[in-house]
């Protein structure tokens, strides 16, 4: 078999940089906190609290139990999580899930529960067994892929991609460009191009068909998973025929989904579909998880910086806030502006009344299965090898990466408090005498910025969004990256604000009463209810810069607040002036569109203290803004006498 790295085949287009192997990157402070969290809760629990994903579950040998996506999307988590973890526990987990999927394949090549022949939850095995290969050299896998792809080969055609398949195809397409990087097999180009031709145009829809409200009818066009799967397409198309018109098409999709469906934190709603750019629209859990691994793909294939910025928008603010702060339950939906978290009618596009709560199972179980996926793959996309041999950093957080260079030994650490500090350390410890490049992101929201090694400033001019670092790091040399975070708003609809510091959304915390269902199944089930009040409005917008950014230690739980009071623990915090915005009622549960802006004559008389979304389970994500006519640009124009 040939080893990663290796070019084998006819040319293609090679990825700028490739995931290193499942393990080489061990989280470390806050984030392997975060982790441990999700291994002793929902995660680690949940095949013995859950009987979808329990002993019955036909991936795993069951004979009646769920036999479609459940299996297979919860794996694709927990396979990771034990290795980035190390956990022994974990590791003996997921190994008779393995073993019973690497047992199921028959003569034919296909493989999987016999009770279902869709190909779209053997998409996601097929993610699992790549995985489970990359960090443990399991060599049954490769021929069990190249079976199982002949088998589609020679099916597809007369028995094609349909439905979710049809939505996901270019996840198929992935595990092929896996195997064809390690073989180099040219058949395997027909099966990508059997796959492409049955996956629906996602840059045809988002470029130039998408919606430009709330969908208020199924389509797998509209679905919010869906269309973040979908956005991967013009990287795996890329990699096929080279052509650059797929990276522009990409970007005009995001473009497109941010006019029409941004909201205030920067994502596309999708409470089930996609539901417009208002702040009391919902998003699906399952979108966020696999927004992030399709930022991921970007990152590695395309390489600019910007997939890096996206992908740390995700893990820092959507991410965390899907779940509860000890990861004992999760949302399916939840809200950029949520003022309450209980069972109620809200106007989503398609979900019941208990959407939000954080539970095991509320709405439907598919986020149940998938949530599991985002943090430990966030793990693996820290750094990544570079289409020239160095290390690139694709996003921040404290972790240390070991890996070989052109067969040397090199060891990164990281340390760091981001993104709840400014700075980043990287000790970079390696006998390799040849120079290599370490290639540092620098965020496209970085107005400035401060690098150094051994202390000797390092001047140079991003590329793409990377600085390169080229030479020789024989014994040890010391990299300090200083990201300035200055509170910057960017304006919305009606003239409303939102606030971000760095790569943290900040929002307003409303204190927050958690109420435990009594008798809930799984750990624990809640509503949330606020307990002070919500509709605030900010002032002196255009001096945002200037306002206080107060930071303390980040606490063992990253991700919550200490106690009932606004911002309570928070390790970061703004303060804003502003004041209250009376005539902005409550509709039913939720906050209604903030007033047009500025709301006039009204001064400022109050500190608007702001908190990471993430934090936050109760939270104002977008604000009216107070002004008056004194704020206009020429008080001597005649026009205002």
């Amino acid at each position: 078999m040939n080893t990663p790295g290796t070019t084998v085949g006819p040319a293609l287009r090679a990825p700028a940089a490739r995931e290193l192997p499942l393990g080489a990157i061990t989280p470390r402070g806050w984030l392997r906190d975060q982790l441990r969290l999700q291994a002793d809760g929902l995660t680690g629990q949940l095949e013995k609290i859950w009987p979808d994903v329990g002993p019955t579950n036909a991936w795993r040998g069951g004979v009646d139990g769920e036999d479609w996506e459940r299996g297979p999307y919860y794996l694709d988590g927990l396979v990771p999580l034990a290795h980035v973890l190390e956990d022994e526990a974990l590791l003996a987990q997921a190994q008779p899930w393995v073993e019973a999927i690497l047992a199921s394949q028959r003569e034919d090549g296909f493989f999987g529960p016999t009770t279902n022949d869709d190909w779209w939850p053997r998409m996601v095995a097929l993610k699992v067994l790549t995985q489970h290969a990359d960090a443990t050299g399991d060599e049954r896998v490769v021929p069990f892929l190249q079976r199982y792809f002949r088998h589609q080969l020679e099916h597809l055609p007369r028995r094609p991609l349909r439905s979710w398949g049809r939505a996901r195809g270019a996840d198929n397409a992935l595990s092929v460009w896996w195997l064809h990087h390690r073989t180099g097999e040219e058949w395997l180009l027909d099966l990508v191009d059997v796959i492409d031709a049955q996956t629906i145009r996602w840059d045809d829809y988002l470029g130039g068909e998408l919606i430009t409200g709330a969908a208020r009818v199924f389509s797998h066009r509209v679905h919010g998973p869906n269309v973040a799967m979908g956005l991967k397409k013009g990287a795996v198309d890329w990699v096929r025929d080279g052509d650059d018109a797929h990276r522009a098409a990409t970007e005009r999709s995001f473009a497109n989904l941010d006019r029409w469906h941004g909201q205030a934190h920067g994502w596309f709603s999708g409470d089930e579909w996609l539901g417009g750019p208002e702040a009391a629209a919902g998003i699906e859990t399952c979108q966020v998880v696999e927004m992030m691994f399709t930022c991921g793909v970007l990152a590695a294939t395309f390489g600019e910086g910007a997939h890096g910025d996206r992908l740390e928008s995700l893990a820092f603010n959507l991410l965390p806030a899907s779940c509860d702060p000890r990861m004992l339950a999760h949302q399916y939906h939840q809200q950029a502006t949520q003022l309450e978290v209980s069972v109620a009618r809200r106007d989503w596009s398609f979900s019941s009344d208990d959407a939000n709560l954080f539970g095991l199972e509320p709405h439907f179980g598919c986020c149940t299965a998938n949530f599991h996926q985002g943090w430990p793959k966030f793990v693996r996309n820290l750094w990544m090898r570079a289409d020239d041999g160095g290390l690139r950093a694709v996003a921040y957080a404290p972790a240390v990466v070991r890996t070989d260079v052109g067969g040397d030994r090199v060891e990164l650490s990281v340390r760091t408090a981001y993104p709840f500090e400014e700075t980043i350390e990287v000790a970079v410890a390696t006998e390799r005498a040849e120079p290599f490049d370490v290639q540092l992101r620098i965020p496209g929201w970085a107005a400035s910025y401060e690098l150094t090694v051994d202390g000797e400033p390092v001047d140079s001019e991003p590329v793409d969004g990377y600085v390169t670092l080229r030479r020789s790091w024989a014994g040890g040399s010391d990299v300090r990256l200083v990201l300035p975070m200055v509170p910057r708003v960017v304006r919305r609809a009606r003239q409303a604000a939102a606030v971000f510091l760095g790569p943290l959304s900040m929002v307003h915390p409303l204190g927050e009463n958690w109420v435990e269902v009594p008798g809930a199944p799984g750990l624990g089930e809640w509503e949330i209810h606020r307990r002070t009040s919500w509709n605030k409005a900010l002032a002196d917008v255009a001096q945002a810069a200037s306002w206080e950014v107060e930071r303390t230690a980040v606490r063992d739980v990253p991700w919550g607040l200490t106690g009932p009071r606004p911002g309570e623990g928070s390790p970061v915090k703004v303060h804003a002036p502003g004041a209250r915005a009376t005539e902005w009622r409550v509709h039913g549960v939720d906050a209604p569109p903030p007033p047009p802006s500025p709301l006039l004559e009204r001064g400022a008389g109050d500190d608007v203290t702001l908190v990471p979304y993430g934090l936050a389970r109760l939270r104002v994500a977008e604000f009216p803004v107070v002004g008056s006519w004194a704020d206009r640009d020429d008080p001597d124009d005649p026009q205002y006498a």
